[in-house]
């Protein structure tokens, strides 16, 4: 049920951003991977035809979604070591501030001598 539900939502988006690359005003241009159905006069030719056009768009989406996952994942590696590497600058930058306290006590205290 949640399967169906996933595959009819990405079937939508599918279908919304094709629609739009359609209605673009742009010169028309196939989609590569696609079929136009509405050529086919026998009912079983367009229904095969369609089954093999929402085929193909699963395809893409499935292949769109592992991409963008990867990337995600990627990204969240990254995240995470530059949280690692700004925890350890801040922690050299408050060993120098402690530093530099200290150099400067030392420096007041020989002064008032």
């Amino acid at each position: 049920m949640i399967f169906a539900r996933k595959l009819t939502s990405r079937l939508c988006v599918a279908a919304a951003l094709i629609t739009g690359a359609l209605l673009s005003p742009t010169a028309a241009q196939d989609i590569r991977g696609l079929e136009k159905c509405t050529a086919e006069a026998q009912m079983e030719r367009r229904t095969g035809c369609l089954q093999a056009n929402v085929e193909f768009l699963h395809q893409a989406l499935t292949k769109l979604e592992r991409d963008t996952r990867e990337k995600i994942n990627a990204l969240t590696r990254d995240l995470a070591a530059s949280r690692t590497e700004i925890a350890a600058l801040k922690l050299t930058v408050a060993k120098l501030d402690s530093e530099l306290a200290q150099s400067r006590a030392k420096a007041d205290t020989g002064a008032k001598k």
